[in-house]
């Protein structure tokens, strides 16, 4: 009974964790491991050492090779902010890459464009070398140079590095690709070591197949620093000399033995571009495939369960009702049954996908209507602009292989002449071509010219003509010079074809200068400018002076007559020594 009157505990208060409202808005708490975790770069393709594929370099100088390259790759690779695949992909994932489409036509059209109109070979001097010339282009098809370039210059989209090698036979007559001695001595440019007739051709070579040798890496200020004074091709030793490298993009001294000594490739540069074009080429097409889900509600429990009614009748449901979806179908529901259909919209895939692939047309400096033939909408569109800027593009790479295509032509000079000719060189013929209309306007524009220039006494018709015979891109190219003193004999015997005409007295007054004389009595016509004067003075008629500047110039019978134009016959008389200007045109 005690214990009844007893004082109550006042109750213990809750601790301030669990007085907090659960309902309310907790704060998160992250980790920074997690956050540390996330944000850690990672390095997919690392930046290491380049090791050659097995023979390539004989086993027992592997070690000392692979000792020279001192790179710290750990600091290369850690230090910046590039993450991702930023290392040397190896040869053989290059390889892999130029199966593919895009990366075939990006390095196959610029290949190809830079060796499409080839060279013209050109003298200077007085000389001519015309049959010298010919005979080094015969030499040049045969030892098939522009297709051995165009191959070498491939290899380097495709690896970062293309190689010709010179097979030449020694002075012996023995091939030096079979005296290992001879491969490591230089190939000096003398007739002394490549004789007449010692060039057997020329031969490309993968870069999976060299590695480089013996290279200077202590001296910056040395003309050969990271430059290999050898290679190692498949075991061989060849000296630098005896091999034409060609690398369009050179890297860094730190990266040229991750890279063996190549340059970067133009596959991996496009890489992420055509991964890209990739990724966004099938989500269009997924999401066309599947723009449209239709489907019905249906009372899917009294389908499942049961007895009498098997899982499968569900599936046949759906089949049926898939097999009659077409326009001249008859759809049929139940009257417990409900159909819907969600349609995505389409709209703006057209441009994202072709903005995508316009990505793989910047990276590569083709336009896009090379790259994928697809030409430029809307009116008066027109990609002339951007195929001019190619070319220049082509033609500054052409400059970076130059140095090596001059190298085999002294090559072929040596072999067939014995002498290296200072005085023969190249360029590249221009790419762009003009339409026959525009060449059409540019021959005329140079006739006015010449005519103007003729008429002024400025220059002579034989000059012109002389131009016109120097000119290449005339038609009237094969003009023969010698001709020119044989027309003027022609026009001087003109003057002399009636002798009636010759000899008609002239009449000085001024009704008898109707009456001129139709001649200049043997006189040699010089210019336009003695026509005009021996009309004006009564010598010559109107068709007379038309015919001889017709017949002696380039002139036709229209601007002929405009000659003329306000000039009187006779106006001048035969006692005075006054000629007239020759109007203009």
């Amino acid at each position: 009974m005690f214990f009844r009157f007893r004082h109550k505990k006042k109750a213990e208060a809750l601790p301030v964790e669990q007085a907090i409202d659960q309902s309310a808005p907790q704060p998160m708490n992250i980790h920074p491991d997690t956050v540390g975790s996330i944000t850690e770069r990672k390095i997919a393709r690392p930046i290491e050492p380049y090791r050659p594929p097995p023979g390539v370099v004989p086993t027992e100088q592997l070690s000392a090779l692979m000792a020279m390259d001192s790179t710290p790759y750990e600091y290369v690779t850690g230090t910046g902010g590039i993450s991702g695949d930023v290392g040397f992909p190896g040869y053989p994932y290059l390889a892999q890459l130029s199966q593919l489409p895009e990366y075939r036509k990006m390095v196959g059209t610029i290949a190809g464009e830079m060796t499409r109109k080839w060279i013209k070979l050109t003298s200077v001097g007085d000389d001519d070398k015309s049959d010298k010339i010919k005979v080094l282009n015969e030499a040049i098809e045969k030892f098939h140079v522009r297709e051995r370039l165009k191959k070498a210059i491939e290899h380097d989209g495709f690896f970062g590095r293309g190689q010709i090698y010179i097979d030449v036979r020694t002075s012996k007559g023995v091939l030096a690709a079979t005296d290992p001695v001879e491969l490591e001595s230089r190939l000096f440019l003398s007739p002394k070591k490549i004789t007449k007739g010692s060039l057997i051709g020329f031969n490309v070579i993968e870069p999976i197949w060299t590695y480089p040798g013996i290279y200077n890496a202590n001296n910056p200020l040395s003309n050969d620093f990271y430059k290999p004074s050898s290679w190692y091709v498949m075991a061989k030793t060849v000296h630098d000399s005896r091999l034409i490298t060609f690398i369009t993009r050179p890297l860094t001294d730190m990266l040229k033995p991750a890279y063996n000594f190549g340059g970067l490739s133009l596959t991996q540069i496009a890489e992420s571009y055509v991964q890209n074009w990739y990724r966004t080429r099938d989500s269009v097409s997924d999401l066309i495939h599947s723009f449209s889900v239709s489907g019905f509600k249906t009372n899917l429990q009294s389908t499942l369960q049961g007895q009498t009614n098997s899982p499968d009748q569900l599936i046949y449901r759906a089949e049926l009702f898939n097999k009659m979806r077409d326009n001249r179908g008859v759809m049929m529901l139940d009257n417990e049954e409900e159909f819907f259909q969600f349609n995505t919209p389409l709209s703006g895939l057209d441009s994202l996908q072709a903005q995508s692939q316009e990505h793989m047309s910047s990276v590569s400096s083709i336009p896009l209507v090379i790259f994928t033939g697809i030409t430029p909408s809307g009116l008066n569109a027109s990609s002339d602009g951007e195929i001019r800027v190619f070319y220049d593009f082509i033609a500054t790479l052409q400059m970076l292989v130059k140095d090596g295509l001059a190298r085999m032509i002294d090559i072929i000079q040596l072999s067939e002449f014995g002498e290296i000719d200072p005085d023969i060189s190249f360029t590249f013929e221009p790419l762009y071509q003009m339409t026959d209309e525009q060449k059409a306007n540019i021959r005329k524009t140079d006739a006015d010219t010449d005519s103007v220039l003729i008429a002024a006494n400025v220059i002579s018709t034989d000059e012109a003509r002389e131009r016109l015979a120097n000119d290449e891109n005339s038609p009237y190219h094969s003009l023969e010079i010698n001709d020119i003193e044989n027309d003027s004999e022609d026009v001087k015997d003109s003057f002399n074809d009636d002798d009636d005409i010759s000899n008609t007295e002239h009449k000085s007054d001024h009704d008898s200068q109707g009456m001129a004389k139709e001649s200049l009595n043997g006189a040699q016509v010089s210019s336009i400018v003695d026509v005009v004067t021996k009309y004006a003075e009564g010598l010559l008629s109107l068709e007379s002076a038309i015919a001889i500047v017709t017949t002696a110039f380039p002139i036709d019978e229209d601007d002929a007559k405009k000659l003329f134009t306000g000039i009187t016959a006779g106006s001048i008389h035969e006692e005075t020594n006054e000629k007239p200007s020759a109007p203009a045109n």
